[in-house]
């Protein structure tokens, strides 16, 4: 009988595992190559503004519902934007500034991070445009005989009649509500459940009327569209003139209304959510994240013997080096990677001035910085940013025999086995074969311990140099001077 091997999914993330997850999320925002980052930003701009195109087409002629309820009805229909943001992966400007959080942690630059902020709030202009191109192409503003057009122009004209210290005080608000319904998002990793947390926030921003730059973006060069390209026969609809609404321009838009809001978006964002709780959880939050050290070998588990041509069964602690090249977690990068090329060496443990193990840092993880910034890396990149924090790690007294064998094959697929014990797989190929086939992918280096502290390091090569004595005795094989460089030894 097979035994049943019952799986528990992680849904559901307390606060504090909350903000671990928005630091991961703020460190995502500034690490996508350029093309991609305005790529995700169009698409941003383009959901967002037809969030709005289901907003103007809900509230139209809906004066019999009244003023709160149509409002209310119309903010349900723009959340529309915000839950093709999240479920999409889009890049939008009002949720990309919690980016904020990446600057405190110091994972990212102040030019860097409004750098990226730029990106995404051209992307998402752009996609605006786009949008209204089509809109515009569509003649949607002349549905309902004329009244869908209309009341794009009237929610247009009264975004231009704010002073600038209450569109910039508008912005806040709407920008805390957005940032908000996405951090309730890093509560679940459940996309539908995600999608339901948005719609409240967003229902409240727009039904009380906060402004939200990127889809101001969208609205109010749609009515700048609108008031100077409708038809006569449009006007004559409506029972309006362009004249009414001579101050929806583009000097208005950028100065009354998109300036003010979209720093009101920073302030409500970056400062009031992001930064606010990052400074809240900073009192509960440890120096250094937490390291997960995974012990190789179980000191339950039987011997794994000796073999006569060593001198004795051969300790970690014997062949280890004990003083090894160790890294600082707040050494720049640039320094670090000098340190480990001069040793000729591909890696080295991060630890603490207690020789605590805090992380593993190696060549491979500063390849992968370097390719995720098209290489342009921060000058300000320290050790901790890129270290890893999960470490694979031996005992001083665990026998060099059980490192060899974990280097050399993976036993689960050597020999695939249920949890029973029962074989999953049949072959006839030779053990030396399927040892060969039975490929692993293990690190070449592991800090070895003694307790909690690190007391050398122990390498792949050091472990094959303890075990050459098994071949016998060096002999020294000396070329003849006349023989080609490059001839074979015959053994």
């Amino acid at each position: 009988m097979a035994s049943e091997l019952k799986v528990v999914e992680l849904t559901q993330f307390s606060p504090l595992e909350m903000m671990q997850q928005a630091e991961q999320y703020a460190s995502s925002k500034t690490s996508k190559p350029t093309a991609m980052t305005l790529g995700l930003a169009v698409m941003a701009g383009v959901f967002i503004g037809l969030a709005f195109v289901f907003y103007i087409t809900i509230t139209t002629g809906s004066d019999a519902v009244g003023w709160g309820l149509s409002r209310v009805a119309g903010g349900f229909a723009f959340s529309m934007g915000l839950i093709l943001v999240v479920i999409c992966g889009a890049e939008l400007f009002t949720s990309s500034v919690l980016s904020a959080i990446a600057w405190a942690n110091r994972q990212i630059s102040t030019a860097k991070m409004v750098k990226g902020w730029m990106k995404v709030y051209v992307g998402n202009f752009f996609g605006a445009m786009l949008l209204l191109l089509l809109v515009a192409l569509a003649g949607l503003h002349q549905l309902d005989h004329g009244q869908w057009g209309l009341n794009a122009l009237m929610i247009a004209q009264h975004k231009l009649h704010h002073t600038p210290i209450q569109a910039f005080a508008l912005g806040i608000l709407c920008n805390m509500l957005v940032c908000l319904a996405i951090w309730m998002t890093f509560s679940s990793t459940q996309m539908l459940t995600k999608a339901m947390m948005v719609i409240l926030p967003v229902a409240m921003f727009v039904s009380t009327g906060f402004e939200h730059s990127v889809a101001n973006m969208f609205m109010v060069p749609l009515g700048i569209v609108i008031q100077n390209f409708a038809t006569p026969e449009f006007w004559e609809a409506v029972g309006a003139t362009p004249g009414q609404f001579s101050d929806l321009t583009v000097y208005n838009f950028i100065v009354a209304n998109l300036i003010p809001v979209t720093l009101g978006n920073i302030v409500g964002g970056a400062v009031l959510v992001g930064l606010s709780n990052w400074r809240i959880y900073q009192f509960a939050k440890p120096k250094y994240p937490e390291t997960q050290i995974m012990r190789l070998f179980d000191k339950q588990a039987a011997p794994t013997g000796e073999i006569k041509m060593l001198k004795d069964n051969l300790l970690i602690e014997t062949i280890m080096q004990n003083e090894p090249i160790t890294l600082a977690p707040d050494l720049a990068v640039r320094n670090a990677l000098d340190l480990l090329l001069d040793a000729n060496l591909n890696g080295a443990p991060v630890v603490d001035k207690d020789k605590q193990l805090l992380g593993f840092f190696s060549v491979q993880d500063v390849l992968v910085e370097l390719w995720v910034n098209d290489y342009m890396p921060e000058a300000d990149r320290q050790v901790q940013h890129l270290m890893r924090r999960e470490v694979e790690t031996v005992e001083a007294d665990d026998s060099v025999l059980q490192l060899a064998e974990y280097l050399a094959v993976d036993k689960e697929t050597l020999y695939p086995t249920t949890g029973m014990g029962y074989a999953t797989a049949m072959t006839s190929l030779p053990l030396a074969d399927r040892a060969k086939k039975a490929i692993v992918s293990r690190p070449h280096q592991y800090p070895v311990m003694k307790g909690d502290t690190v007391v050398g390091v122990v390498t792949r090569m050091d472990v094959v140099k303890a075990l050459r004595p098994v071949y016998g005795e060096k002999i020294n094989v000396l070329e003849d001077a006349h023989e080609p460089k490059n001839k074979a030894i015959a053994g």
